[in-house]
């Protein structure tokens, strides 16, 4: 047996029986030959094998929890194993199912479930209630496909009058006996989030020992932060709370205090998801996320995901971008998934669980400066600083990821797509263009001479140069900042001033592209 100088070095002598080990420790939910559901089957489009393993993967893990992630790349089929995996879990039952998708792919998840399950009808909810500025849709309205486009034809409603329940048992079977069919409600999640607007709310008492100072409204005193009490500069677009420990003198269960309220002199709404989980609880079976690592930080879209997770039997998070590189990118995520499970693990919410996560599964890296003594007889003086830096432990796959997400990759489907082939092609530039690039060259070339080292003229210099031939018009004056000392400020100088050339011609480039997709159609 080679020498075995490194982790590489053991983990590439010993692969066979690692991978073994882990096939063993964490088995898949969905094995390659375990028998597929026969409603794939079903299915408008027949899902690749890869995905086939993930859609009764993901259908299985819904069976033990209520929540699941599918992580995949791009191009991969995220939509279409999501909306498979729902038509499999529901067995046929009718159900009802709430999308929440970056708002320029409202539409497209629409087509690609009318391309994916049968029988199914799709809404879209534009806004709370009915009613407003006539040129924009309202309500939830009904969609269908034609020619490959969406319209909006159908049955209109509104996410109040959903909720009544009226002469029927609930408001979900007046529903099914109006629907009659599976729905599919998508809503952008810009859409999602919108609810009141909001202002600061404190008072600044005339009289009393706190005259003239900002005090919280549920204790009468001053907001205290890092020992220093609050002024009204300090309220600015930020919301600011207050954890109470203590009223009218004597302790109590900590509360919540919020320093703002909705501003009643804007418009009153209420936010899509916000009413769902307050007034239609359990109404849908079914919930998607779509890029579900853009709603992990602490903003009201993340907020919208935690409500969506309380509120519905089943939910699914899609992304192709797991982490961003920090451990700590999926603490949110996992807690408003799995709140039971990360409290299991000892962390709770806020920036106390957050380090704590860090330190368990993340990257510190700390660093000790020593500062010399000034003579023999003082002594040194030690500060550490600790900094977060990029990795993630493995720990972190084996205790939360392995059993709540299922993995697709490109080379996983690879076999399934037509052959790929990449050719470059070079192609001269028209002569008007060609001379109008080298003019540009040119005054690139002397600003650079001209401001030697500033990194704006250089930085102009790269865009502009390598945008010109693809879109050599409407780019107008270029340019650069320098810090003058005189005025003691930047101030902005000319780099260039590209020709323009008509907007309407095809150039070049764009020909010998027609010519090639002409050759090849």
């Amino acid at each position: 047996m080679p020498e075995l100088r490194t982790i590489c070095d053991y983990m590439r002598a010993h692969a066979t029986l690692l991978g073994e080990r882990i096939l063993q420790e964490y088995p898949a939910l969905h094995q390659f030959d375990d028998p597929i559901s026969p409603r794939i089957e079903d299915l408008l489009r027949k899902p690749f094998p890869a995905q086939t393993i993930a859609i009764m993967g993901t259908a299985k893990r819904w069976q033990r929890a209520r929540t699941a992630m599918v992580v995949a790349e791009c191009g991969t089929g995220k939509t279409l194993i999501s909306l498979g995996a729902i038509h499999v879990h529901s067995e046929g039952t009718p159900f009802t199912a709430l999308a929440m998708v970056p708002p320029h792919l409202v539409e497209k998840w629409a087509r690609e479930a009318f391309r994916t399950l049968p029988g199914l009808r799709v809404f879209l909810i534009d806004d709370l209630r009915d009613g407003g500025d006539e040129n924009k849709f309202h309500g939830v309205n009904e969609v269908r496909l034609r020619h490959g486009g969406i319209v909006r034809e159908g049955l209109r409603t509104t996410l109040s009058e959903l909720r009544l329940r009226k002469d029927s048992k609930s408001s979900r079977n007046r529903w099914l006996s109006l629907c009659g069919r599976s729905s599919l409600f998508i809503v952008g999640r810009e859409r999602a989030k919108l609810g009141y607007f909001w202002r600061h709310a404190y008072r600044v008492p005339h009289s009393g020992p706190y005259v003239g100072c900002v005090v919280n409204s549920d204790t009468g005193k001053p907001v205290i932060v890092d020992d220093r009490r609050l002024t009204a500069g300090d309220f600015e677009k930020v919301k600011i709370a207050e954890t109470i420990e203590s009223r009218a003198e004597k302790s109590c269960r900590q509360m919540h205090s919020p320093l703002w309220q909705a501003d009643a002199d804007k418009i009153r709404r209420m936010a899509p998801i916000e009413f769902v989980g307050r007034y239609m609880p359990e109404w849908f079976d079914y919930a998607i996320c779509d890029e579900i690592h853009q709603l992990a930080g602490d903003t009201a879209q993340g907020n919208a995901l935690g409500t969506l997770a309380s509120c519905t039997e089943r939910i699914v998070g899609l992304t192709g971008t797991l982490l961003g590189g920090y451990a700590d990118d999926l603490f949110n995520t996992l807690f408003r998934l799995e709140a039971r499970r990360m409290k299991e693990h000892g962390y709770e919410w806020g920036t106390t669980g957050r380090s704590s996560f860090i330190q368990d599964y993340g990257v510190l890296e700390t660093i000790t400066k020593v500062e010399p003594a000034n003579n023999a007889c003082s002594k040194a003086r030690a500060t550490s600083t600790v900094r977060r830096k990029p990795g993630a432990s493995p720990l972190l796959f084996g205790e939360f990821l392995m059993q709540l997400c299922a993995f697709v990759f490109l080379e996983d489907i690879s076999a399934e797509l037509p052959p790929y082939e990449e050719t470059y092609l070079s192609v001269p530039m028209d002569a008007p263009m060609q001379e109008a690039y080298r003019e540009l060259e040119e005054d690139m070339r002397q600003a650079l001479k001209a401001h030697r080292g500033n990194r704006s003229v250089l930085s102009t210099m790269l865009n502009t140069l390598l945008l010109y031939p693809d879109h050599p018009y409407g780019i107008g004056t270029l340019y650069g900042t320098e810090f003058d000392p005189e005025l003691k400020r930047r101030v902005r100088f000319v780099i260039a001033e590209p020709r323009g050339l008509p907007e309407d011609r095809i150039y070049s480039k764009e020909r010998k592209l027609i010519e090639e997709i002409k050759k090849n159609c």
